[in-house]
């Protein structure tokens, strides 16, 4: 069986177009150092700021420096679990932004720990409201058509490659390493979730389980579910056509 531990993939969007993704990081860092400096005159223009520590309130020049240092340096896994989890790389690129712009906000009550873990929590429950909003969006346009991929079992994600050719003929035409990352987006949502945060951001188990706000067993439960349907899908297209029908 293939496991997805075999191919280089830390680091999120290294193996296919390094050029495209470094353009998109770029693009996403200005916009989050944007509002950092937007937030900063905000703090630097407000009466009577003191260094107490009060819940909610603005951060001292010290601890936006101390943000940007421990924070910037999670940029790429932040984009990577935001573009994986939306399969959209403008909702990505949004949902960046405002875990970034939350998290800065939040940042005076942040009790130490793993940065990226808090993070990556706080991109989860950005793109959590994001798929929320785009439901609500479709179901408000189309009643009848609203998609349930990201709510069922992991057999239906299977599913996708023997009911239409469209994934089939995608996964066969590109390199391995943009196969990988198409069969990976493939997996429903918790798979998914649970590969990318382990595989590509590197996230021990109870981080993961910080982040999804599950219990370390489930996380492990579904890592491994998630590895061996990734492992089915993956050997299913390479084996070509035939064996998808």
């Amino acid at each position: 069986m293939i496991s997805i531990a075999t191919f280089p993939l830390a680091g999120g969007w290294r193996g296919a177009g390094a050029g495209g993704r470094r353009g998109v990081i770029a693009a996403v860092a200005d916009a989050v150092r944007a509002l950092f400096a937007v937030a900063a005159a905000s703090v630097e223009g407000a009466a009577g700021r003191t260094e107490e520590a009060r819940p909610g309130r603005p951060l001292t020049a010290t601890e936006a420096a101390h943000f940007r240092a421990s924070m910037l340096p999670h940029l790429d896994a932040a984009y990577t679990l935001a573009r994986y989890l939306t399969r959209d790389a403008d909702a990505a690129q949004d949902i960046v932004q405002d875990a970034y712009l939350r998290a800065y906000r939040a940042f005076a009550d942040f009790k130490g720990g793993s940065a990226r873990a808090w993070l990556l929590a706080i991109v989860r429950n950005c793109h959590l409201t994001w798929r929320d909003h785009r439901r609500r969006e479709m179901q408000r346009r189309a009643p009848d058509a609203v998609a349930t991929e990201d709510g069922g079992d992991a057999d239906d994600a299977l599913d996708l490659l023997v009911d239409g050719e469209t994934p089939e003929t995608i996964l066969l035409r590109r390199s391995q390493a943009d196969r990988v990352r198409g069969t990976l987006e493939l997996l429903p949502e918790p798979l998914r979730e649970v590969l990318v945060l382990r595989e590509l951001d590197e996230l021990s188990y109870r981080e993961i389980a910080d982040v999804a706000g599950v219990p370390v067993g489930t996380v492990m439960s579904r890592l491994s579910r998630a590895r061996r349907h990734f492992a089915d899908l993956w050997e299913r297209v390479a084996a070509g056509p035939e064996a998808l029908r």
